[in-house]
């Protein structure tokens, strides 16, 4: 199948969650809700590794999807299945971050996020196995961000918006 009428929607739900609310409505955040990149950058490295209720650590979430992205990325770019090998277990072993580290996490997620949409923006050919990644990734990344709110309420976005 062919993308070309999927992609605007698809680029515009993945980027209201990574970059919120841009128009006067939004489709998954509540309005002026400022997405996950913002609200990360609003936690301190001390914050992004804490856990609660001996779940995972906001670092190790992002860190996640960060990983994930990059792997959808490389698929989208080189083709293969970078998935095969892939070490899903190291970003969840993240219990504390440095000041640095927590920056090199922030700013590659972003990096991978910004890549990703661009394909996402673009038309393509994909099977129905491709497609629902594509789709995938987008419910993926909201469960993540909807993990990390409920770990630290700094995260959280604005409880109240237009619908």
């Amino acid at each position: 199948m062919r993308t070309d009428d999927t992609a605007r929607s698809l680029a515009h739900l993945f980027a209201e969650l990574v970059d919120g609310v841009t128009s006067r409505s939004g489709f998954v955040l509540n309005t002026g809700d400022i997405g996950l990149l913002k609200s990360l950058d609003h936690l301190s490295a001390a914050e992004a590794s804490r856990a609660t209720n001996e779940g995972a650590t906001i670092a190790a979430h992002a860190q996640h999807v960060r990983y994930g992205l990059s792997l959808m990325n490389e698929w989208a770019t080189r083709g293969g299945d970078p998935f095969a090998n892939a070490k899903w277990d190291e970003a969840w072993r993240i219990t504390a971050v440095t000041d640095e580290q927590w920056q090199n996490i922030r700013e590659g997620l972003g990096s991978e996020a910004r890549r990703w949409l661009e394909i996402l923006k673009t038309p393509r050919d994909a099977s129905g196995v491709e497609f629902t990644g594509l789709v995938s990734s987008i419910a993926h990344l909201a469960y993540h961000l909807g993990a990390i709110r409920q770990i630290n309420k700094s995260a959280r976005g604005p409880k109240e918006g237009a619908f």
